[in-house]
């Protein structure tokens, strides 16, 4: 059995987003495109026409994709989670390791997991290890590197 899709209400706005730039905008300007380069004769030598068509497969694929991440997602607004003193889907913990070096991360979905901001996927090693921490709790971590030691500093939760 696979995991949820858990999903923030805004990583599920950018997903329908992206899903609507794609299937109204940029779709339609790429069948315009090939429609216009088909016209214009032999297609085998006509580079408008074969990018168009492989740029419209490229854009159906993640079409689809994103069709499928939406219909799988299960929303969670962590301005919900009632008990706020532990770490859960949606809550930026700021940890410190044993070097004393302090790093910030936001538990968020798959998809809108972005590492250099900050927001990691819930179901990645460290938050595996952050998942129901308090504040002043040690949990340790697997890294590819090696086991790391980190304190729970704070937890915060979107107002």
């Amino acid at each position: 059995m696979s995991q949820p899709n858990y999903i923030t209400p805004a990583g599920f706005a950018a997903l329908q987003a992206a899903h609507h730039q794609l299937f109204d905008q940029e779709r339609p300007k790429m069948v315009e495109v090939v429609s216009w380069a088909a016209g214009n004769g032999d297609r085998s030598e006509n580079g408008d026409y074969i990018y168009g068509r492989k740029r419209l497969r490229e854009i159906d694929r993640e079409l689809n994709r994103l069709a499928k991440r939406m219909k799988d997602a299960q929303v969670v607004d962590p301005r919900r989670q009632p008990d706020k003193h532990r770490v859960f889907f949606g809550a930026t913990v700021t940890v410190a390791d044993e070097d004393d070096r302090e790093s910030a991360y936001t538990l968020v979905g798959v998809d809108e997991a972005d590492a250099a901001a900050g927001r990691i996927s819930w179901n990645t090693p460290i938050a595996k290890a952050l998942r129901g921490a308090a504040v002043g709790d040690l949990r340790i971590v697997q890294l590819p590197g090696g086991a790391k030691e980190l304190e729970i500093i704070a937890i915060r939760y979107p107002e």
